[in-house]
């Protein structure tokens, strides 16, 4: 639904800019007095902000209206999450599924990328962990599994091995 939103929006705005280059394109030649045209130029700035202002408005009530995390109420399950050259540290390794995980990402040494995968392989969520700061990452586990906790960022020769599992009752 996203996506066809993006698309249908895209679509949109494109037309509107068509419009306005064709209008452009087509008076471009006309002699006409510049007091007139200036005038009638600018009459329509009020017009148009407010247009803009209500269209922006619009956009980020529609887009915004349902986050893809909690914003906190309702979390009752807090795992902090230290990455380390070459590994992974936990505080709990199992959660429960239909309910909000609040990941409290850090990291001892260098930039990792905390991956989190479903069953499949299919990259779920993921957040930086970055020395000397806390990362945040909220996601609720739609379903019981095993979830593979990957490195998404090069840490050093052993880069590969870096890797946990979290699972979801």
């Amino acid at each position: 639904m996203p996506q066809q939103t993006a698309w249908l929006v895209t679509v949109v705005l494109v037309v509107v800019l068509a419009a306005i280059f064709l209008r452009v394109i087509a008076t471009a030649s006309a002699t006409a007095d510049y007091e007139a045209i200036a005038k009638r130029a600018t009459s329509w700035r009020p017009r148009l902000f407010w247009a803009l202002a209500v269209l922006t408005v619009v956009a980020l009530a529609f887009t915004l209206r349902r986050l893809p995390y909690p914003q906190g109420d309702g979390v009752t399950q807090v795992v902090q999450v230290t990455g380390t050259q070459w590994a992974w540290q936990l505080s709990r390794d199992t959660v429960a599924a239909g309910q909000p995980v609040e990941f409290q990402v850090t990291s001892a040494d260098v930039n990792h990328g905390f991956g989190i995968y479903d069953p499949q392989l299919r990259l779920v969520t993921q957040v930086q962990a970055m020395p000397a700061y806390t990362n945040t990452l909220r996601y609720t586990f739609p379903e019981p599994g095993t979830y593979p906790i990957l490195c998404l960022e090069y840490c050093g020769m052993i880069h590969h091995f870096m890797k946990t599992e979290l699972v979801v009752q």
